[in-house]
């Protein structure tokens, strides 16, 4: 049995550098600072954010799900600073399943540091741990390489490639999934 009511009180989670937690109106300009860089939107399934606008309908968007207990996504927020630098979160959960999938961005000022795959772990560990998941799953377009690299630094194999799996900006793409399983992650510990 999956257990929700740990995810739908969406705990903070911290890691050496990171804290995960719920986004808030406040976060708006940091939400901006980010989401406004074409090559952050470039993989995901939103378009970059042309106004503070666009990041506070976002932000409202992220509040409504947490009162519905809806999948959602935390704030990752650099502690040195307190910024938050990106998001990662379940973007759907299948509780006949015990089955979710995870994803993510990040500013590209930190790319290429170790943040996502830190915070990844952190997310894949509560939703083995608190949430008892048995499948936890993500998937990249193929031209995004380093996000499968991250999934791979996170124990996560690496299951096949969906053709034009998704329609992104203007265009059908293939996507590789990833997936890890409970009894791999526990048998990796």
């Amino acid at each position: 049995m999956i257990y929700t009511d740990s995810y739908t009180y969406m705990p903070e989670l911290e890691t050496p550098r990171l804290r995960l937690r719920r986004l808030q109106m406040r976060d708006a300009n940091d939400i901006y600072r980010y989401s406004r860089d074409a090559e952050v939107a470039r993989h995901v399934l939103w378009d970059a954010h042309r106004s503070i606008g666009d990041s506070r309908a976002y932000l409202r968007y992220m509040l409504r799900r947490y009162r519905n207990h809806e999948p959602a996504s935390w704030g990752i927020e650099w502690k040195e600073t307190g910024r938050i630098i990106g998001t990662i979160g379940f973007m759907w959960i299948q509780t006949d399943n015990s089955a979710a999938e995870v994803g993510y961005s990040l500013s590209r000022d930190f790319w290429g540091r170790g943040i996502m795959t830190e915070a990844l772990k952190a997310v894949i560990a509560h939703g083995f741990g608190s949430m008892n998941l048995n499948r936890i799953e993500a998937q990249h377009e193929t031209t995004n390489p380093a996000s499968g690299a991250v999934m791979r630094k996170c124990g996560m194999v690496r299951e096949g490639l969906l053709r034009q799996r998704l329609f992104n900006k203007g265009r059908y793409v293939d996507v590789e999934l990833y997936a890890i399983l409970r009894k791999d992650y526990v048998s990796k510990r």
